[in-house]
């Protein structure tokens, strides 16, 4: 099955769809920063702008799967599927969430994956959620994902057991997709991982598996993941993973030579001002915003409550609006956010409002992150801003594609998943513009501030 080579091959090398934007960059930052540079557009390019990206390495598209419908899935993911196919990059990638968060009426990867298998093929579809350099790790099928050092199991971890949309009760990663997909999954755990690989592998797809589950806790597994795809990756392969699959294959591709280590990349350096506009509910990215306040920036709260009415919500947005413009003045940066936490008073009445408005969260939910989005447009129109954050993966999603963009490149690493990226764009206010897209899970206490400085620490 093995297939070796003495170089990695020319053109683009793996192809990826993000399931939501977060994620999507996440996968740009891993190759880039490994010597590898790459793209994430926010749909299918034209020829155009793909003209302007033809020595990339990588090249994604990002999108808002995972808080879709099925039937959202079978209207659009085939065209996106298709273009993939047609950039002939041997790995193909339904990026996901490293927490693996789905179910099966919303944002189902097993959904997904029957929809991508067609068009993007292979003999075998690798599932990698784990990436150790993010705290996540999958032994014996079983996804662990880390706070601060502390591991959890995903079925007891403090944020995703809770999480406002998609609840993770089940960390056994083949388990939580069988509820979704009747595709065969099989699983090369942690011991076979160490000792015979490529026997298991070929054992499991004799027997019938399609998907396979590979365990992964450290450096030596990491990189033995990497290997078992790349080397039994035939003429063209489709993976379901999360940015450790990049991760993996980059420290086999070091490990063997073909690719070369490279030192850490240079930083933009700092600016005066920074605009975040969050719409997390986790409880990280409200320990962040408490953290950025005690350093000077200032919270400007927005009641999601509102986004269930139309007019309501635009007066909502004109009022954040105008005092961020009052702060930004004043020398602070401003915070725009809906809650500190999901314990924050705003999220019962949110739920309850759209509870009584009739309509769905999901649809709730993206008039919260393209709301969000609209005020960070207009602070960049009305005062030249040259960096932002948005906070929260849907919110990120809905946000950024707000903004005029057609396509990202990673600009400077700030946390791992979190980068600072920078955008294309055909607007003059957006060309250029310095963005960071952050998961709720992701960076450090000071994230806000370390975008603020450039991905140096503050």
């Amino acid at each position: 099955m093995s297939e070796r080579s003495s170089k990695l091959p020319d053109g683009h090398l793996i192809a990826w769809y993000g399931d939501d934007f977060t994620g999507a960059t996440a996968v740009m930052e891993v190759l880039t920063f490994a010597g590898l540079p790459s793209v994430l557009f926010f749909d299918v390019p034209t020829h155009e702008q793909l003209e302007n990206f033809l020595d990339h390495r990588g090249i994604g598209i990002a999108g808002v799967a995972r808080s879709k419908s099925s039937e959202w899935m079978d209207a659009n993911l085939p065209s996106i599927f298709s273009a993939m196919a047609d950039w002939g990059a041997p790995i193909n990638q339904y990026k996901v969430c490293s927490t693996f968060d789905s179910a099966p009426d919303i944002g189902s990867i097993g959904h997904a994956a029957e929809i991508a298998i067609p068009f993007l093929g292979g003999a075998w579809h690798p599932m990698l959620i784990a990436a150790p350099q993010i705290e996540r790790y999958q032994t014996f099928g079983n996804l662990f994902a880390g706070i601060a050092g502390q591991p959890y199991r995903l079925d007891r971890h403090p944020v995703m057991k809770k999480h406002p949309v998609t609840p993770m009760a089940e960390a056994d990663v083949v388990q939580h997709l069988s509820d979704q997909t009747e595709l065969p999954i099989g699983l090369v755990d942690i011991l076979e991982l160490q000792s015979d690989p490529e026997r298991t592998l070929k054992r499991k797809i004799e027997s019938g598996a399609s998907i396979i589950a590979l365990d992964c806790l450290d450096k030596s597994t990491l990189e033995a993941a990497g290997r078992l795809i790349w080397e039994n990756r035939g003429e063209r392969l489709f993976a379901i993973a999360s940015q450790g699959l990049e991760y993996a294959l980059v420290a086999y591709w070091q490990s063997a030579g073909l690719l070369a280590d490279l030192q850490a990349p240079d930083h933009p350096g700092g600016v005066d001002r920074v605009v975040v506009v969050s719409g997390s509910c986790s409880p990280i990215t409200g320990k962040q915003i408490r953290n950025a306040q005690q350093r000077g920036f200032e919270t400007i709260r927005v009641d999601p409550a509102m986004a269930v009415d139309s007019r309501a919500w635009s007066n909502e947005l004109d009022k954040a609006s105008q005092s961020a413009l009052q702060c930004l003045d004043s020398g602070k940066n401003p915070i725009i956010c809906t809650a500190l936490g999901p314990d924050d008073p705003s999220t019962a009445p949110y739920r309850e409002a759209v509870r009584s408005a009739g309509i769905s969260e999901e649809q709730a939910n993206q008039n919260v992150g393209e709301g969000l989005g609209q005020i960070l447009l207009h602070m960049i129109e009305q005062t030249g801003l040259q960096r932002g954050v948005i906070a929260g993966g849907d919110t990120s999603s809905h946000g950024a594609s707000t903004l005029g963009i057609y396509a990202l490149t990673a600009l400077a690493p700030v946390a791992p998943g979190a980068a600072l990226c920078r955008a294309h764009s055909e607007s003059k206010e957006m060309a250029g513009f310095e963005i960071a897209l952050k998961g709720g899970q992701m960076g450090g206490p000071d994230y806000f501030e370390t975008v603020k400085n450039g991905g140096l620490a503050a």
